[in-house]
């Protein structure tokens, strides 16, 4: 099927047997490094970011029984989940143009069920041996050497899941606390939480691996839509490649009749899904590059020029472009310049929106119990209850006041101190001054309390609207 200018058609072709079990081999290559780059920059921040302390608590911490969230030094409240509509939106729109760009390349290298999958692969490879001795341990009967390699295998692949649950739960829960209180005062959630996640670690990245890249990830299923014919993707020079015949070192296919490809098969060797790149793209490829560094490394021994595996467009293996014109045209196109667009917008106006965000808060409520009254002299009082928020690390000394009308006042001076990232319910009476209570009787009337940090030139301040009730 030929691929029109709309999006490349994607097969569903995979290598062997599906009940068969993938033994992948070890390679080595620039986009192994990569891989393995990302590994370790993405597993830093996971298990290192709840270890951070700012201000003398967790740098990062989702506290959900305070509905508070500390990010860094930022204090979020349940009103600011407006912040991760946006980081949601950023992120598709990330996949969208990094998808338009060069196909599943998130996948490949940043995706968690990769990045766990390559740590449990690598604790298999260091305990049960390369790809042939795994092989031959799959063969071999039960004995003590087999139970010794595969028990020790399983114990370390727990011990990851069960570390990776411990880490996820101390988001939620202050992490040293949680530390701590390991194992027998654990409560009953956070144990929960600590072995479902390890347990989906261990299943996920131990034993389903490629089958949730093939048959669970929508992502795989809906790419081809997201990419043109001017998208990169790990793809197999066909017009170079076949036929396939082995040769000798040095020799130049041409003059033999053959393609480059010497069917040595190590391309399907090194791949994590098991699929055969030569097939065409498919649904299952997740662009990892794998492949291309073992055809590499094959094309170097052959003293042949490398690429016959390699990160191109359908234009470019159609003829129809050639690679020094590639990137030109590769970023000239209109989806890639509509998603980057919108990509920055939304960066921006996040990023934007996160540092003008209000540190300071305020919200009235009447309260239900105390109705407007009138008390000595004629004057009318009206009870309410201020929810103050603040949204810093740092102790606030703090002013309430109340305006829009003459003679309004509070009953007694509003004066409190907030905790760093605290919120505090105060309660004030409102008094209205008798001559101004009997001329609006039977009103309404719009007033706004206020709220201002007493420290500081130019301090912050907020406030919100509110009703005054004046009896008859």
């Amino acid at each position: 099927m030929a691929a029109s200018s709309r999006f490349i058609p994607i097969v569903s072709a995979t290598c062997g047997p599906s009940d068969n079990k993938i033994q992948m081999r070890s390679i080595s290559g620039v986009f192994t490094r990569w891989r393995w780059a990302m590994v370790w920059l993405t597993q830093a921040l996971y298990y290192g970011l709840p270890w951070l302390q700012m201000h003398g608590r967790q740098a990062v911490l989702f506290d959900l029984q305070g509905s508070r969230f500390y990010l860094l030094g930022a204090v979020l409240y349940p009103q600011d989940l407006i912040y991760l509509a946006g980081l949601l939106v950023l992120c598709a729109l990330l996949l969208f143009f990094a998808t338009t760009l060069a196909g599943r390349v998130w996948c490949g290298f940043a995706c968690p069920q990769t990045v766990y999958t390559e740590l449990f692969q690598w604790i298999e490879h260091h305990t049960e041996g390369d790809r042939q001795a795994r092989l031959r341990l799959d063969q071999s009967p039960w004995n003590g050497q087999k139970l010794l390699r595969r028990g020790s295998k399983h114990l370390a692949w727990a011990l990851l899941a069960l570390w990776t649950g411990f880490t996820l739960v101390g988001y939620f829960t202050p992490i040293r606390e949680l530390a701590l209180a390991m194992p027998d005062r654990l409560g009953p959630w956070e144990a929960f939480w600590i072995a479902f996640y390890g347990a989906a670690t261990y299943g996920n990245a131990g034993f389903l691996r490629e089958s949730v890249c093939q048959h669970m990830c929508p992502y795989g299923r809906f790419q081809g839509s997201l990419m043109d014919t001017n998208t990169l993707y790990v793809a197999y020079d066909a017009a170079r490649g076949e036929p396939r015949s082995a040769r000798p070192r040095g020799v130049d296919p041409v003059t033999r009749g053959s393609g480059a490809c010497v069917d040595c098969t190590l391309c399907v060797q090194v791949c994590p899904v098991g699929i055969d790149i030569r097939q065409g793209l498919q649904a299952a490829c997740i662009s990892c590059g794998l492949c291309i560094d073992a055809c590499n490394q094959v094309m170097d021994k052959l003293r042949s020029p490398r690429g016959l595996i390699r990160m191109a467009s359908e234009r470019e293996l159609r003829g129809q472009t050639d690679r020094s014109s590639m990137w030109r045209t590769h970023l000239a196109r209109r989806r890639v310049q509509v998603y980057g667009g919108l990509l920055l917008l939304v960066a921006g106006m996040l990023v934007l929106s996160f540092v003008q965000r209000p540190t300071l808060r305020i919200n009235a409520m009447r309260d239900r119990a105390v109705m407007a009254r009138q008390v000595d002299h004629g004057a009318v009082e009206n009870v309410y209850r201020l929810q103050v928020m603040n949204a810093r690390e740092d102790t606030r000394e703090l002013r309430i006041a109340v305006h829009g009308l003459d003679g309004l006042r509070l009953d007694s001076p509003a004066v409190l101190q907030l905790a760093p990232g605290a919120a505090h319910l105060h309660t004030v009476t409102v008094r209205l001054a008798p001559e101004q209570a009997q001329a609006l009787a039977g009103q309404t009337l719009p007033i706004r309390f206020s709220v201002t940090d007493t420290r500081g030139i130019g301090s912050e301040h907020a406030d919100t609207h509110s009703t005054l009730l004046v009896p008859r």
